[in-house]
């Protein structure tokens, strides 16, 4: 397994170019490789160390080449047999598992980016002689970011000449990089700046992380491995304020950005040297180029360099810009299902406002003691996946495997008991945060609300991909709209909490009005469980099963 991870790595790579293929060479470039009889011609051998100049570009001869051939006589390369090892979806548990886990090291330590400074907001005001709202811009900034990137990172890393390691590599490097000169600005206007293209360039692995999941995860599987990402994904923000309260103390607010400069810098060194591409198409272009090269016969090609040939640049910017923005105006399902899960989103990043108002301002916990207080939402989400995760393997995996029929409202009555654990855990921090009682009673409620989301990405974003066409598409506009409104709730956080306070209850209305919204809200996944099938009939980009 090791050779093959480092064969396929973003250094593996680097190496095999630049050394003119002698390292780290493929199966079909040693001397006993059989070629298949449908990849022969009678063509000259080209020289191979011509042909694949950049594994990004085809070359120039293969191109001419193939474009002065009918269709009908392009080769297509496949797998070889149902048993490839390069095939991701025949890879060991083993590999499944460390790949699984280093897209959620990875989402982890990008994701806790996102907060990690909060617990330094008084210092930064304090040092720049600024507010509360504005000292809370480089959060919305940096949230903001998550909106714009998938619109561009996405649909690249479905092209086949670039594929999902390139995304990562690139994109990380240049995030690694931005957190030098945001630990040393000087003013705010920079650290805004540099906030909101640090979290364009963290986008890429939220939402191409569940993609590279469905890479290499069989479709019964889907849902079980999508949990175990995206444990990293939901407590990440969680991490940041803890880690961000204890470097703050310690080190000041300019720690909290070496610190992620540290921990993302050791997760780029740590995915160039181990994380191997897994989207199929991208592998078969590649082995495509190198067939071309070991048999001289042009008319090898790949699926994924076909379509490359036949799309034109307004198409390209069509999928890329404006399908995302039609699918959610123009698809009422679509677009109930976002607001959803935006409201959830932008009331996760609402709520975690309430942490120091309460526990620093009310109780007078310390910096770091109020970064603890932020671990009862981690467990909150890992207990919850601990149940959840052989609950769909019930419902879902072993019902596909049985040969019964699954439609995606299989999720709905796991997404009604999220629904309803989102407000009863407001209710309990807002009512039980008082100055007399226990502080283990908002913690239990800050637990189950953070319960209730994580139970609510999870079957929303399965019935998305249940049950529409254009899924990249739909999770680009998902992402969009959720960050767009996530990013500006916690600009008036503090203020709505300040406003409804009484003596006694200091943030008991101001989380009663974020229950009474998401009480409301139950009503959706209600609606599609009772009627998802008709709903779905209407979406002119839904599946028909």
């Amino acid at each position: 397994m090791v050779p093959t991870l480092i064969r396929d790595s973003f250094v593996g790579r680097l190496a095999y170019q630049l050394s003119g293929h002698k390292y780290f060479s493929y199966p079909e470039e040693h001397p006993d490789y059989i070629v298949p009889e449908k990849y022969l011609s009678e063509g000259k051998v080209s020289d191979f160390d011509k042909v694949e100049i950049d594994e990004g570009v085809p070359s120039n001869s293969s191109i001419d080449s193939e474009q002065a051939k009918p269709q009908d006589e392009n080769i297509i390369v496949t797998w070889d047999g149902d048993d490839d090892p390069d095939n991701p979806n025949n890879w060991s548990f083993s590999k499944k598992a460390f790949v699984i886990f280093q897209v959620s090291f990875l989402t982890t330590s990008v994701y806790m980016a996102s907060a990690v400074y909060t617990p330094g907001i008084e210092q930064i005001m304090e040092e720049f002689q600024i507010g509360e709202v504005v000292a809370t811009l480089p959060l919305t900034l940096f949230v903001l970011g998550y909106a714009i990137g998938p619109l561009i990172f996405s649909p690249l890393s479905e092209n086949a000449a670039f594929g999902r390691n390139a995304i990562y590599i690139y994109t990380l490097a240049i995030f690694v990089i931005l957190q030098i000169p945001t630990a040393l600005v000087h003013n705010i206007a920079g650290l805004c700046i540099l906030r909101f293209i640090t979290g364009v360039f963290a986008s890429p692995c939220l939402a191409t992380g569940a993609a590279t999941v469905a890479d290499i995860v069989p479709i019964p599987y889907i849902p079980v491995g999508l949990a175990a990402w995206s444990v990293g994904a939901v407590c990440g923000p969680s991490f940041g304020p803890f880690f961000g309260s204890i470097l703050t103390v310690k080190g000041g607010w300019r720690w909290t950005f070496w610190f992620i400069c540290i921990v993302a810098g050791f997760s780029l060194v740590f995915l160039s040297f181990t994380f191997p591409e897994t989207y199929a198409k991208t592998l078969l272009y590649r082995r495509a180029i190198r067939l071309r090269g070991v048999t001289g016969n042009q008319r090898i090609t790949s699926e994924g360099e076909l379509e490359n040939r036949n799309k034109t640049a307004r198409q390209i910017a069509i999928e890329t810009l404006w399908r995302p923005i039609e699918v959610f105006i123009m698809e009422p399902v679509i677009l109930m299902i976002n607001l959803y899960i935006a409201l959830v989103y932008s009331t996760w990043y609402l709520f975690f406002e309430v942490y120091p108002i309460y526990f620093q301002g009310v109780r007078g916990f310390t910096i770091v003691e109020l970064g603890c207080t932020y671990l009862a939402t981690i467990i909150g989400v890992v207990i919850t996946a601990s149940i959840y995760i052989p609950t769909v393997r019930q419902v879902f995996t072993k019902r596909i495997f049985s040969g019964k029929g699954v439609q995606p409202e299989v999720f709905m009555p796991i997404a009604i008991v999220g629904a309803i654990c989102m407000p009863v855990g407001l209710f309990i921090f807002g009512w039980s945060a008082t100055t007399h009682t226990h502080w283990i009673g908002p913690l239990i409620g800050g637990a189950i609300f953070s319960a209730g989301g994580f139970l609510i990405f999870q079957t929303m974003f399965n019935f998305i991909a249940g049950s529409f066409i254009y899924v990249g598409s739909i999770f680009a506009s998902n992402n969009l709209f959720r960050s767009l409104s996530a990013g500006c709730f916690p600009l008036f956080g503090r203020p709505l909490y300040n406003n409804l306070a009484t003596k006694e209850f200091p943030v008991a209305w101001g989380s009663s009005l974020l229950a009474f919204i998401t009480v409301a809200m139950i009503a959706i996944p209600v609606l599609f469980y009772l009627n998802g099938p008709k709903l779905r009939a209407r979406s002119k980009y839904a599946l028909h099963y």
